[in-house]
């Protein structure tokens, strides 16, 4: 029996009714017949479209060599890219890159915004975007990076590499990536041999959807570009680094759009290494200016008996500092390297200025023991006023080199353009650390010295009298750090706004720690100030521990400076 039309298409009736048309049939029938870049190639060259003697393929890579004032650039299709993530595992597999460490150098990440009624979803694709003005380069301190002048890239020379992790710092986008098993920072470098042969970049020839490509970019227009802070919406300013990257779409994206993981606010990583180096430098730093001031104001004119023991304070904390720092290098034993890139980088000017500061430090502390030596051991003394001239000679160097060391180090962060680490708030953070460390050695060093002296009231009498302008200076320090609470009150998510938050959220058990120590050894400091018939031995206990105190609050303090940074970063990955 043959069922009647009507029966199955109702109200065809004798009427022959059209077929329905299915839109994801009809989308599948086009994808059959849409051709790959291979194949539109293959057609253009049976056609004899192709001009002789030229090369014009460029659906995926371009065959010819950048010209002058050119180089190759990834360039990303928006509404290609539907974030199926082929490119993060073909990059992965080819590059052979570590599981265990999640090491990864290209990323999937999400904008999203519009309205309820015309909501925006959009992923994109990011790695390296091979900057004109590339800070991990100019900031590496060995000289592990290299931009090829033909094509632009920027690779990264493993053998070279120290493993100081700087690079990871200054590059905006959190392009370099750190192998703690290799000891070394890897990072994407186009697949520069696969182009060289011809070939497209492993995450280029992954994509299914040809999101991805390799185009030849003018890098005049790249400036011109990052003057107007085109790029990705809530990404890093391109005016850091100017990016060569270009994002495409016929689609012009909501003013609201913000990246899917804007509103998280995530501590950064504590470098504990980098904490000690700081914060000890600027104790012996801070600890010989003290004993120039007091020099030139001839308040050691007859206390000269204290400044041993203060310089052998000073230089012990110095150079456990630069030991602490061995333990940030992924590769110690090429730390002789990181002077190499003096041109450029702040860190090699920091290394080669304290490495001069450790020197001269421990030469002029030896002076201050001479003269004891000679005399217990019998030895022939050298001219007094040699050695008097040789410490003061010394006493300026040790100062001048220990203040460029700490401006050094204050440059060395604030040229990553993180708001956190800006010059105002790097250099009045250092140089307040060392003001304060530096005064409070030299009181503990004048109070031990006057014991070992014979309880000298001259002695104890300056380092008493050190004790009222150390605590004044502590007030600065704690009103100084607490500012930052005031961008509470900001509306939007700002880098400082997000510090702000840190402080009072993640990162509130080591605030509370940072301010209860200063507090506490204020406190301590004026008690001992206005009890002026203290014991030696009192006082001498209350200096030591107002010194822990003030030691323990720097360290706090150097620890939120890295872990509360919050910069922009591109677009997150997609998931938890």
């Amino acid at each position: 029996m043959v069922a009647d039309a009507s029966s199955i298409f109702p109200g065809s009736s004798s009427r022959r009714r059209e077929p329905h048309r299915l839109p994801l049939l009809q989308h599948y029938l086009r994808e059959q017949q849409r051709l790959t870049a291979v194949e539109r190639f293959s057609q253009r060259h049976e056609k004899d479209a192709l001009a002789p003697g030229r090369r014009y393929y460029q659906d995926l890579i371009p065959l010819e060599r950048p010209g002058p004032g050119q180089q190759f650039a990834f360039q990303v299709d928006l509404d290609l890219c539907s974030g199926c993530k082929a490119c993060v595992t073909a990059c992965h597999q080819l590059n052979g890159l570590d599981d265990d460490e999640g090491e990864t150098w290209r990323s999937v990440g999400l904008l999203h915004g519009g309205t309820p009624e015309a909501p925006v979803q959009q992923t994109v694709t990011t790695a390296c975007h091979h900057c004109v003005d590339p800070a991990c380069m100019k900031g590496c301190p060995v000289r592990a990076y290299e931009k090829d002048p033909v094509t632009g890239i920027v690779k990264h020379l493993d053998d070279q590499c120290i493993g100081c992790q700087y690079c990871t710092l200054t590059c905006p986008y959190e392009v370099p990536q750190y192998s703690k098993k290799r000891g070394i920072v890897r990072k994407c470098d186009m697949c520069s041999d696969r182009l060289a042969e011809g070939e497209p970049p492993a995450c280029v020839q992954a994509c299914p959807n040809e999101a991805i490509s390799i185009r030849i970019v003018d890098t005049a227009r790249a400036l011109e570009d990052a003057a107007t802070e085109a790029f990705l919406p809530g990404s890093p300013s391109p005016t850091i680094t100017v990016p060569t990257t270009t994002y495409k779409s016929t689609r012009p994206l909501p003013r609201n759009v913000l990246p899917a993981d804007f509103h998280r606010v995530r501590s950064s990583h504590r470098h504990v290494p980098l904490v000690f180096l700081l914060v000890l430098t600027q104790l012996s730093v801070g600890a010989f200016v003290v004993d120039l001031v007091l020099e030139r104001m001839g308040g050691y004119a007859t206390l000269g008996v204290a400044r041993p023991y203060q310089s052998l304070l000073a230089v012990t904390m110095g150079l456990l500092a630069l030991g602490a720092s061995i333990f940030h290098l992924g590769r110690p034993q090429y730390a002789f390297r990181a002077i190499l890139g003096i041109r450029t980088s702040w860190m090699s000017r920091e290394v080669l200025a304290f490495g001069l500061f450790a020197q001269c430090a421990l030469v002029y502390a030896s002076l201050f023991w001479v003269e004891p030596l000679v005399t217990r051991f019998g030895l022939p003394a050298p001219p007094a006023a040699l050695l008097t001239t040789g410490r003061s000679v010394l006493g300026l160097v040790v100062a001048a080199s220990g203040v460029v060391g700490v401006l050094c180090s204050m440059m060395l962060y604030q040229v990553t353009a993180r708001r956190w680490w800006s010059a105002a708030r790097t250099s009045g953070r250092f140089f307040l650390t060392a003001a304060v460390l530096g005064v409070s050695t030299t009181s503990v060093a004048l109070t031990l010295a006057s014991l070992l002296q014979g309880r000298d009231s001259a002695l104890r009498a300056t380092a008493f009298g050190l004790l009222a302008p150390l605590a004044v200076l502590t007030c600065v320090k704690l009103l100084f750090d607490a500012e930052i609470f005031l961008h509470l009150r900001e509306r939007g998510l700002g880098e400082l706004r997000r510090t702000a938050l840190l402080l009072v959220g993640e990162l509130r058990p080591v605030a509370l720690a940072r301010f209860a120590f200063g507090a506490v050894a204020t406190l301590t400091l004026v008690l001992t100030a206005r009890t002026p018939g203290i014991e030696a031995e009192t006082q001498l206990g209350l200096a030591l521990f107002a010194w822990v105190l003030l030691l323990a609050g720097e360290i706090s303090e150097r620890l939120l400076f890295f872990s509360a940074q919050s910069a922009p970063k591109m677009p997150g990955a997609i998931g938890p």
